[in-house]
């Protein structure tokens, strides 16, 4: 569990920078003649590189159904890795023009790629390792991971903003995570290749007519219920951890260095918060806790990101509090996706609705939130949010209550 959630933490640390650094990035790899075209264009990336995570959560998911889920945690970590090295090294608009542009979408494809495989493999293992009595609670601890992850990231954008010159960092500052995260990358490489496999996969392998066989169309319901349901948890997701801080700059006129501290702050309540949800699902059931979140983010949505202004205290209020009722799908996620799906599909399914929904609604709310907010339409966007968040409240509805199943008698 352990280096499974330190690798989580690292590839979201990886991840997460680029959200936290996009100003940066805008200026550097973009042409900077248009200010608001580089940074629309740099969350434009952002969003591209949720399109190659279908494709690693399916390749990575079938590969994790058939040769186990240590083999694919450890190819995801290299790939990841890599994605951040060459972002690191990528010359700058200046000096290559349009070729900059162009080899940071690479990099961030590759990354989406091993993204998507961390994901499925990740939320399926730790899953089936953990005790059925306390499933949630032990694989909150993929999202406590994400959180450490996103939050080391803030972290590290404040203090370099505090110690590095606006020159420098626009120059060479903005790099350095990128190095960093390559270079741990090697270290959690190492630990991975201590892992144990999943005994739940080891025992379906054992018996490979375990469990009861699906249906196509049984098959494509629980993916397309999946589907919807990561739609309303990716949207809201990623507009208040990584895009929070970006959106206070550039929309309210906040100065990064505090932007990038009351987010910081704000994402440590979060990681407060997710295994604390995930012990009291352990309790009271998956559903309720589910629903409670996608209805609380319909109505605090709105007024929340209103309440944003130029001083950093509305910031982490704001952000504090939507991170606090994050933690309710961040505890429970994992148990209860693992909970719809049999031994021998859970893998692929996870591996194509889990990426394929991040593509379509997590990785371009930042873009879109910019685009609307660029046209005075916020609460367009948000009736967006709100729109999808209550028909994964409908689907989540349906799903049948699963705390304390053993995953050896999921049909």
């Amino acid at each position: 569990m352990i280096a499974t959630g330190l690798g989580n933490a690292l590839e979201w640390f990886d991840w997460t920078i680029y959200a936290v650094f996009a100003t940066y990035i805008a200026k550097s790899l973009f042409n900077p003649a248009d200010p608001t075209s580089a940074l629309l264009g740099t969350l434009a990336v952002f969003a591209v590189g949720f399109v190659s995570r279908p494709l690693g959560g399916i390749v990575f998911g079938r590969l994790a159904d058939r040769i186990g889920r240590k083999g694919v945690l450890l190819s995801c970590m290299v790939l990841m890795g890599l994605g951040s090295l060459m972002i690191a090294v990528i010359p700058s608009y200046a000096q290559i023009g349009g070729w900059a542009s162009f080899l940071i979408l690479v990099a961030r494809l590759v990354q989406g790629f091993a993204h998507g495989g961390e994901a499925t493999a990740s939320y399926a293992y730790v899953a089936e390792i953990a005790p059925k009595e306390r499933r949630a609670f032990w694989s909150s601890s993929m999202f406590f991971s994400v959180g450490i992850g996103s939050i080391l990231a803030t972290l590290l954008g404040a203090l370099l903003n505090r110690v590095i010159s606006a020159e420098d960092m626009n120059s060479w500052g903005w790099r350095l995570p990128f190095f960093l995260g390559a270079l741990l990358s090697l270290a959690v490489l190492i630990m991975r290749r201590s892992m144990m496999e999943s005994d739940v996969h080891e025992s379906h392998v054992a018996d490979i007519q375990s469990g009861a066989e699906w249906s196509n169309a049984k098959i494509l319901k629980c993916s397309v219920g999946i589907f919807f349901y990561q739609a309303g948890v990716g949207l809201p997701y990623y507009l208040w951890t990584g895009y929070a801080a970006v959106f206070a700059i550039t929309q309210r006129g906040m100065s990064p260095a505090h932007a990038f501290l009351a987010s910081v702050f704000a994402q440590v309540i979060y990681i407060i918060a997710t295994p604390i949800w995930g012990w009291v699902s352990d309790r009271i059931g998956r559903k309720p806790v589910a629903i409670f979140y996608f209805i609380a983010v319909a109505v605090l949505s709105y007024p929340l990101i209103r309440s944003i202004t130029s001083d950093p205290w509305t910031l982490f209020a704001a952000q504090g509090l939507m991170l606090a009722l994050t933690g309710c799908v961040g505890g429970t996620m994992p148990a209860i996706l693992a909970e719809q799906i049999p031994t021998r599909y859970r893998s692929r399914i996870l591996g194509t609705s889990l990426p394929i929904s991040l593509a379509l609604f997590g990785g371009t709310a930042p873009y879109l939130s910019s685009w609307f907010s660029s046209m005075k339409l916020e609460w367009a966007f948000n009736v967006y949010v709100a729109v999808t968040v209550l028909i994964a409240a409908a689907v989540v509805w349906t799903w049948k209550e699963t705390k304390g199943i053993d995953l050896r008698d999921v049909s």
